[in-house]
């Protein structure tokens, strides 16, 4: 059994080059690899092209690379919480691709089953559609969209073992296991990495074949992009 186990996070990321285009996992600021997005920040890699569901906000995630102008194209679905990136957005210092959610989704999910295009009603008749082939199945059209390739995946996970089986939480598995699929290189940080045969096969949620690096991260912070709350619902019990 092939042990995929790296001992740092620059060891983790060694191969990025100014250019290269990476898939980012996360859902707002949940599941995302921090500690390779903070060691990408520091290792001053340029004209990155990042697919992502969002940017993160400002000075974390992702924002830590529009921040330092790492980034040349920004592949997502939304602009989020992030108001650097939308300055760079509105001034034209940053090429972006706003693309529908599940077109996003659907899209790195069929660069990790090796399809090169996916049709979808998503976008018909708006801007989304211009320039893109369409097709007419039973009576409906359809776009279609090619599959994405990046030259890294970077994901976390709660768990994975040395062979790089990897067990996700909750919001976590959102992009996750679909861009593990995708990358033409894994890498993935866990919160607890054990050997392997420890995880129980029907807990594992992307199989290790998929994963070409995996490193124990630390020091997560697990911000939340936007905290709301409201009054207790409790009822006084003394009240009449």
């Amino acid at each position: 059994m092939i042990n995929k186990v790296v001992q740092s996070v620059d060891e983790a990321i060694d191969g990025i080059e100014n250019g290269m285009t990476l898939m980012l996992g996360g859902f707002g600021l949940c599941g995302i690899p921090e500690n390779c997005i903070t060691a990408l920040a520091k290792n001053g890699v340029q004209e990155l092209t990042c697919i992502s569901n969002n940017a993160g906000v400002d000075n974390f995630g992702i924002g830590l690379l529009l921040q330092n102008r790492q980034v040349k194209k920004m592949i997502a679905s939304y602009v989020g919480e992030n108001a650097e990136f939308e300055r760079q957005l509105l001034t034209g210092e940053l090429e972006v691709e706003l693309i529908p959610q599940g077109t996003l989704a659907t899209r790195c999910l069929a660069a990790g089953y090796g399809m090169p295009v996916v049709f979808t009603p998503a976008g018909v008749g708006t801007e989304v559609a211009e320039g893109k082939e369409q097709r007419n199945f039973n009576g409906k059209d359809y776009l279609m969209e090619v599959a994405f390739e990046a030259d890294f995946a970077i994901v976390k996970a709660w768990k994975g073992d040395t062979a790089g089986n990897l067990v996700f939480r909750a919001t976590a598995r959102n992009f996750n296991p679909i861009m593990a699929m995708a990358g033409k290189m894994t890498i993935a940080e866990v919160e607890e990495l054990v050997p392997a045969g420890t995880l129980d096969p029907d807990h594992i949620h992307t199989p290790g074949i998929y994963v070409h690096r995996i490193f124990q991260g630390k020091d997560y912070e697990k911000r939340i992009e936007q905290r709301t709350s409201r009054p207790s619902q409790k009822k006084d019990r003394h009240a009449g």
